[in-house]
């Protein structure tokens, strides 16, 4: 595994009062590509600096295109700047062209206990017991970021998928960096696809990315649950749900993705 933390690897350089130098790290992708949260970690790292509120709350981001490794910009522009909340828009950069498009939406994170759940699934915190899943995907893809991650499943995905669309599993940074808020945007986007527990298929871009932040989790790895829901038309619709180890439930999100199902 890595020394190089995940903040080092989303950090940003200012250049001016709204604009960011990102280097996109090669060991950060999936069949060289940057991963989705990785790239959405990486603008609300700027956006932090922009905001005037200490944490993100939200975010959703648009893909338009597949950035390469390598340098890129981030540019911020404050929507609105409120009492408890500003919400922002960023764009990744690279070569000119836009590559993401994000609004955030930062504000000051609580540490109290939830007033109201419901639905909310159980996160089953067993210890991790599977084994640290490796850089080679079923599908034949290298999975360069998960030499960066100790990702460990609940049970490997299997040749012949159960049906049911769901993976569990343990996800700690390198060297054990505590998630943060903003790594918690990452850790909506990395476990394989949960379509690998239907049907086998090729690269499962993300089209679109949502993420709720909503507490601060306890220092250690985080409980990750991702379920797939609709098949159809080329595309999937995919749930996450993260638990630190105490079981709070500190970050969830949606994405919709494109499949091509072998």
């Amino acid at each position: 595994m890595t020394t190089t933390t995940f903040a080092a690897v989303s950090g940003v350089k200012q250049r001016s009062a709204t604009t960011f130098d990102a280097d996109l790290s090669a060991a950060w992708t999936i069949g060289g590509r940057p991963n989705g949260g990785y790239l959405l970690a990486t603008i609300a790292r700027a956006a932090g600096m922009v905001a005037g509120q200490p944490d993100v709350l939200a975010a959703s981001a648009h893909y338009l295109r597949p950035p390469s490794p390598g340098p890129a910009s981030v540019v911020i522009e404050p929507v609105r700047s409120g009492r408890t909340v500003s919400q922002l828009r960023g764009r990744l950069e690279q070569d000119g062209l836009p590559q993401v498009e994000a609004l955030l939406t930062f504000g000051v994170l609580g540490g109290g206990e939830p007033f109201w759940r419901d639905g909310v699934p159980d996160p089953q915190l067993d210890a991790p017991r599977g084994a640290r899943v490796e850089t080679a995907s079923p599908s034949g893809l290298t999975v360069a970021l998960m030499d960066e991650i100790d990702l460990r499943l609940d049970r490997p995905i299997l040749e012949v998928p159960t049906g049911r669309g769901e993976l569990r599993g343990w996800l700690a940074l390198p060297s054990d960096e505590p998630f943060d808020p903003v790594s918690l945007l990452f850790a909506i986007d990395a476990l394989p696809p949960a379509t690998a527990d239907v049907a086998k298929s090729g690269w499962v871009p993300t089209l679109e990315l949502t993420a709720y932040v909503r507490a601060r989790p306890e220092p250690g790895p985080v409980r990750v649950l991702h379920r797939a829901h609709l098949i159809g038309d080329g595309r999937v619709d995919e749930s996450c749900h993260v638990w630190d180890r105490t079981g709070r439930l500190v970050a969830q999100g949606t994405q919709l993705a494109g499949i091509r199902l072998d």
